[in-house]
């Protein structure tokens, strides 16, 4: 049952008038919404996306939260965790009114994988819950005390539920979302106590890692891929990123824990981590090209990585695609030329920031700069698409071609230079 706001961009200009608390927005809106929880529309999640052009694609269920909330009142609580076919349903046809064909489900990545190991948490009406960092679950006593949890209750159940729908719903190969080993270890121990350790005993917090992979981790992983053999592992670690943690200490330790769990199981090419941010931070003027590189003396653990090498690191956790997200900071031409080289398409980060509502100074620039960008994006994702095809590149499925990826959008993006995105793509993106 096709609606007018499928036809971009009039959904995404509904949502910049509920946005703005137009009665006659919100009353679209909630007429929208009430279908899809009825499942009228579910015939359009089966839509494919296009695999001749650029698309748009990113998470949305924290935009999808606080329009449940004022909807219906739905707290964070209810709508992530009460009606698992709601959750989808509901996320899915965001992204459809949004103009975003190729449909991504997510949810709170880091509060859930914490929680399902009996982590306090903090829910609010509208917010992404997180864990209470007043009450961490792990300290240096208990640590190897972290037990499997239950598969059959709790956030393992959800996540299976949920998993479930969404295939049902839209065809697809289900993503289960989950913490790494750093990430989940900084959530359940502290972020600050988790740095001191790192800086004083490393050997004790790899320790810790390959605890929560073995116990956690890979029993979480092998439970879902008996269900479903096609799908994908996708491991979330910012805290484990360059930018904050150094080149050497994401190598030994954060993408170290991912690299075993990849390599000592029969699905792990099935497991991927794409979102290790800040890359400017190492030596960028060296590394560009692995074959002008010079030998030099194995680097201490005090000493930075090159560009490349971290690249390489990156890759070794991520082999589909390259990604080059906003706080990478790094120009657009080195991933292209790796992605390139990998044979491999190309993703681009939109950070949250650079679409924030209340980060503008002045709305005119902005548009002319996100335009810009935009087209940047998409030819450079063109660029890969059609070198890689050339170089025999076969597979032609997600990842292919390559997105521009939204880091995150909520109820405090601006829905005009979402616009101008999504718009540019469909002008610019077709291969």
């Amino acid at each position: 049952m096709p609606i007018e706001e499928l036809n971009f961009p009039a959904g995404i200009r509904l949502l910049a008038g509920w946005q703005a608390g137009d009665p006659e927005a919100v009353k679209r809106l909630m007429e929208i919404m009430d279908g899809a929880l009825k499942g009228q529309y579910d015939e359009i999640f089966k839509w494919p996306a296009s695999q001749d052009a650029v698309p748009v694609s990113g998470p949305v269920d924290l935009m999808t939260l606080t329009i449940m909330h004022r909807l219906y009142g739905l707290t964070a609580a209810e709508y992530y965790k009460q009606d698992p076919e709601r959750f989808v349903r509901t996320s899915l046809m965001t992204q459809k009114i949004l103009g975003m064909p190729k449909l991504y489900i997510s949810w709170p990545v880091y509060g859930f994988t914490a929680e399902a190991l009996g982590q306090e948490m903090i829910y609010s009406d509208q917010y992404s819950p997180g864990t209470d960092p007043d009450k961490p679950l792990a300290n240096a006593d208990n640590w190897q005390d972290i037990a499997t949890p239950d598969m059959n209750a709790g956030i393992p159940r959800l996540l299976d539920e949920i998993s479930a729908c969404y295939q049902r719903l839209t065809g697809l190969n289900p993503v289960l979302h989950l913490t790494a080993a750093y990430s989940l270890a900084a959530d359940i121990f502290g972020q600050e106590q988790i740095i001191t350790a790192l800086t004083h005993e490393p050997d004790f917090v790899n320790r810790f890692l390959d605890h929560l992979s073995d116990t956690v981790l890979e029993p979480w992983m092998d439970h879902f891929f008996n269900q479903y053999p096609d799908g994908w592992v996708e491991l979330s670690d910012a805290s484990g990123s360059p930018f904050f943690i150094g080149p050497q200490n994401c190598k030994n330790v954060a993408i170290r824990s991912t690299q075993r769990i990849i390599a000592g199981n029969p699905w792990g090419n099935r497991v991927y981590d794409a979102n290790y941010r800040g890359d400017y931070v190492t030596r960028a003027n060296k590394g560009h090209s692995s074959s002008r590189r010079r030998k030099s003396p194995k680097k201490s653990d005090s000493e930075p990585l090159s560009l490349i090498e971290l690249y390489k690191l990156k890759n070794s956790v991520c082999p589909d695609f390259v990604i080059r997200l906003a706080e990478d900071r790094t120009p657009v031409s080195f991933y292209v030329d790796q992605a390139i080289e990998s044979n491999i398409p190309l993703f681009i980060g939109i950070g949250a920031t650079q679409v924030d509502r209340n980060s503008i100074a002045d709305l005119d620039i902005a548009k002319k700069e996100i335009e810009a960008m935009t087209i940047e994006y998409v030819d450079a994702i063109k660029t890969v698409a059609r070198a890689i095809a050339k170089n025999g590149y076969e597979l032609r499925e997600p990842p292919w071609p390559g997105t521009v990826y939204f880091e995150d959008i909520s109820a405090e993006s601006n829905f005009e230079l979402i616009e101008i995105i999504i718009d540019t793509s469909l002008k610019q993106g077709t291969l």
